[in-house]
């Protein structure tokens, strides 16, 4: 007990300065996480492009062929719809923006409601929610353009 009263005023939790240990998991764990994250996110948009790639190649010739035009159709829509997911989920790993979070559910709530074998009360509920997360996106989270 031979610490004075100026000896505890200067201590780290009242000077605010950070402890040896919380320095060294910022320093190098989360930059670590930081990198794993980056390159979860090049990984997932590298496979979002030659997803993409892949639809226009194989998919698009599928609408001009005879058959079921309409269900050529869905297939192309879908797989627009999950390159476009994992594209946005790319975006949301690499810059953590709470409005690429919100693209990201969009999107998958767009898939889900694409599906022909939903019911009439999911397409009520899904077209709520699109119109919900739309209004959210762009009257409640604003980008700092200045």
């Amino acid at each position: 007990m031979g610490e004075t009263k100026n000896d505890l005023s200067r201590s780290a939790a009242r000077t605010g300065s950070e402890p040896a240990v919380e320095r060294f998991l910022d320093r190098y764990i989360g930059n670590g996480i930081h990198l794993f994250l980056s390159l979860l996110a090049v990984a997932m948009l590298v496979a979002a492009v030659i997803a993409g790639a892949e639809v226009v190649m194989r998919d698009f010739p599928q609408l001009w062929r005879q058959g079921n035009e309409y269900d050529a159709l869905h297939h192309v829509i879908q797989n627009i719809l999950l390159v476009a997911i994992a594209a946005e989920l790319g975006l949301l790993l690499l810059f953590h923006r709470a409005s690429a979070a919100i693209e990201v559910i969009i999107f998958v709530v767009a898939r889900k409601m694409v599906n022909p074998s939903i019911s009439g009360v999911e397409l009520v509920l899904g077209t709520a929610a699109l119109a919900g997360l739309v209004i959210v996106r762009f009257y409640f989270l604003r980008e700092n353009k200045a």
